[in-house]
């Protein structure tokens, strides 16, 4: 399974960094068909939040398919204004068997139009700017991550590994999950 993850300059660290980090672990700890990487526009080092630089795996134009596509927040608006960007997303989606955002990624996904009629979430400083932007998005707030058939949009920042976890549950199993977070000692916040 691809699990990609898509960054861009300005994107918070623990949205990507988090979620990179179950996914591998639960690679070396029993998914081993699983190959987690990093996607940008451009293949060039992407600089996130506090001058965080990352050189990415792939570019748009070189990844391999992807099975889980994972979109990060950070400073988002910008890149909400890149038709490329969410052509891409949209063309990715299509083939993907699950996608996830963390943090403002929701507001990737749902400005290319894929979250409609769905509950969400985002960050909690957020929530206001998402229900005022999409009025057609069920935007809920008080939630780590909420899951809506492929669809599953999470919190800010470290809810972004609760919601990986989560993932991890599903793609594989609930075992793997709970070893993830006990290898990263972690204490995973679970939805109810």
């Amino acid at each position: 399974m691809n699990i990609g993850i898509y960054i861009y300059d300005e994107a918070e660290v623990l949205d990507f960094s988090g979620p990179f980090e179950v996914f591998s672990t639960a690679k070396r700890l029993g998914a081993e068909g699983w190959n987690v990487f990093f996607v940008a526009e451009v293949l060039e080092p992407v600089k996130a939040r506090g001058g965080f630089s990352v050189l990415p795996h792939y570019s748009f134009l070189n990844h391999p398919s992807i099975d889980l596509l994972v979109v990060v927040g950070g400073v988002h608006t910008g890149e909400m204004h890149k038709q490329n960007v969410l052509n891409w997303i949209v063309s990715v989606d299509k083939k993907a068997n699950a996608v996830a955002s963390v943090c403002t990624g929701a507001f990737l996904l749902a400005k290319a139009g894929l979250l409609k009629g769905l509950p969400v979430t985002t960050h909690w400083e957020d929530i206001p700017d998402l229900k005022q932007r999409f009025p057609e998005l069920t935007v809920i707030d008080n939630q780590r991550w909420i899951a809506s058939g492929k669809y599953t949009t999470s919190g800010g920042i470290s809810a972004g590994i609760d919601m990986s976890l989560h993932l991890v549950s599903q793609l594989h199993s609930q075992a793997l999950a709970v070893s993830v977070a006990h290898q990263m000692e972690y204490n995973w916040q679970k939805c109810t």
